[in-house]
């Protein structure tokens, strides 16, 4: 069986920061950036990649929907 690795595409400029994200990860992949956007927000990012099993509970319980979830067999 092949091995998954995931990885989210966050849009930045509509992210406003919430965290709901950083709680439903269960990796603790995703954190909020030092950064702001345009906004002012500080917008989520992947802050460990190689843990990311692609399980789209990030996107699920984004409630602006900015989170695009990907998965690539490895």
């Amino acid at each position: 069986m092949a091995k998954v690795r995931g990885a989210i595409v966050v849009d930045q400029e509509r992210c406003k920061g919430c965290g709901i994200c950083v709680v439903a990860c269960p990796t603790g992949v995703i954190q909020l950036a030092k950064q702001v956007n345009g906004k002012g927000y500080n917008y989520a990012v992947m802050d460990k990649p190689e843990a990311c099993i692609g399980c789209a509970n990030c996107g699920q319980v984004c409630p602006d929907s900015v989170i695009s979830v990907y998965r690539v067999k490895i």
